[in-house]
């Protein structure tokens, strides 16, 4: 019985548009998910949503309406772009669902013996749902850098959670990987980050300056603050704690997050975890930024790069392809559409488009469209492999890469189509001829094979065109080229 898996991804705020760097986690997510599954083993993959807060409430009350409504208009966006993605995911959270919220009031009771209430006054960030210190505050010169907003001055009665109470715990944790943050200089950074101890943390705002969120047990005049009520959610959604099932999907196997909210994932959540006397999740994945042209995407400069604009425009598949390959997944990764239309036309045109399509069309032209007795794909695939399990779905893609190569690299040396004037005049040349054409459907398979992660709808049709014993034509060509950033190298000059 192969063990059931869990991944999740880090649930966006639903005020703004989804943006890169959430497709960036479907996308990682994703691919894990789909290469366990290739790999026998039944996976659950965690999606949703984060849908209380101010920033949330703000919103509603600009467009005039309440909260709610305002959240079941603006979901769907991220819900969209996950199913555009070709994110295979199982379980979707919104953190308004009343299962959610019933569970996380019933995680805060259980959570009571490390809970306190304590007077705060700080500066504190709307925009980041956050208070920061006095020095921090100073070297910002009172303004939000990420928001570009005045930090407020607070004072007020809230709940807090003895993080500090689990410090030893949870870098003992993560010293020894029982939580293994991937990569390693992550898992540096932040015990850098913790070396003096984990921080108590605020976890509830008073109902007069936060009134949108899930209420606390016991004190009509407090709300839960956002980090409790969020990264609850990859409990509640396998059904924690009344429903059974999730015990056989927790601890997580990988949890996917950007670097910006490694530090609640690292260490607010495995606090929680251990105060309510559960198991600590395996690896946590954190990926880094993607910036534009080597500049931090922002609005104000204009230079954000739209995923729903790049999967209309060139495809799913050339989307997953530049951002498995192309972003670094352990690293910060950069795009612009002159590298993004390159790498398209150029390596999945060029490269893998056009060796389909050439040994699709020489099997019909010379053995009317018969496939001979297939060999294996010869190709030692344990680099690819190691990669995979290492979470560096970069390193993984560019194995594939090399073969692809190396397979049009094979053709352009034997020149099948030479060999194909032979036939009838020397006695070998049918049987050579049948034997480079087979070599190659052998290489284009298993080349399919390993595509499934990433290019599930490329494996697919290398799949069909291949596998049945004789061609299956497709219609039209499979990556035709596309020049909308960068110019067409055979175009007539001017």
């Amino acid at each position: 019985m192969n063990k059931k898996l869990y991944i999740t991804t880090a649930i966006p705020y639903v005020n703004g548009k989804p943006h890169i760097g959430h497709a960036l986690d479907y996308l990682l997510a994703d691919i894990w998910a789909r290469y366990q599954r290739q790999n026998g083993h039944e996976v659950r993959f965690q999606a949703g949503t984060d849908e209380h807060g101010n920033k949330i409430a703000a919103k509603a009350a600009e467009a005039g309406i309440e909260p709610k409504a305002y959240t079941d208009s603006t979901y769907v966006n991220f819900e969209n772009l996950m199913k555009k993605v070709g994110a295979s995911y199982t379980d979707f959270v919104r953190t308004t669902d009343p299962h959610h919220m019933q569970s996380v009031q019933y995680i805060w009771q259980k959570l009571q013996p490390y809970i306190y209430k304590g007077s705060y006054e700080g500066w504190y960030c709307v925009g980041c749902e956050a208070f920061v210190s006095d020095k921090e505050a100073a070297a910002n010169n009172g303004v939000c850098p990420d928001h570009n907003q005045p930090y407020q001055r607070l004072s007020e009665d809230n709940y807090y959670l003895k993080a500090s109470a689990f410090t030893d715990k949870v870098t003992e944790a993560i010293k020894s990987d029982q939580i293994k943050i991937v990569p390693e200089f992550r898992k540096r950074e932040f015990l850098e980050l913790i070396k003096d101890g984990l921080q108590d943390v605020s976890i509830s705002r008073p109902k007069k300056s936060l009134s949108w969120g899930i209420p606390v047990p016991g004190d009509p005049d407090q709300v839960m603050y956002v980090w409790l009520d969020a990264l609850s959610n990859y409990i509640t959604v396998i059904g924690y704690p009344d429903q059974s099932v999730w015990q056989d999907y927790w601890p997580a196997d990988v949890q996917v997050v950007g670097k910006d909210i490694m530090r609640f994932h690292a260490g607010l959540w495995p606090a929680m975890l251990l105060g309510l006397g559960l198991e600590l999740p395996k690896k946590l994945l954190v990926h880094g930024m993607i910036n534009a042209g080597g500049t931090k995407m922002s609005k104000t400069i204009g230079n954000v790069v739209e995923p729903n604009q790049v999967i209309d425009e060139y495809g799913v598949d050339a989307f997953r392809y530049f951002f498995s390959r192309h972003i670094p997944t352990l690293e910060d990764g950069d795009f612009t559409w002159e590298k993004f239309e390159s790498a398209y036309n150029t390596e999945l045109a060029n490269d893998l488009g056009n060796v389909i399509q050439r040994v699709a069309g020489m099997i019909t032209r010379y053995q009317s469209g018969v496939i001979g007795e297939v060999p294996e794909g010869e190709h030692d695939m344990t680099a690819y492999h190691n990669a995979m399990e290492n979470l560096e779905f970069d390193k993984a893609i560019d194995e594939v890469w090399l073969m692809i190569r190396s397979l049009n690299q094979y053709i352009e040396n034997v020149k099948p189509w030479e060999i194909a004037k032979k036939v009838g005049k020397e006695s070998e040349a049918e049987a050579h001829l049948t034997e480079v054409l087979n070599n190659s459907v052998g290489a284009l398979i298993q080349i399919g094979d390993l595509l499934v992660p990433f290019l599930p709808a490329v494996a697919e049709k290398i799949h069909r065109v291949f596998k049945s014993g004789s061609i299956v034509a497709t219609e039209g060509v499979l990556f035709p080229r596309i020049y909308k950033h960068t110019t067409d190298p055979n175009a007539p000059k001017a």
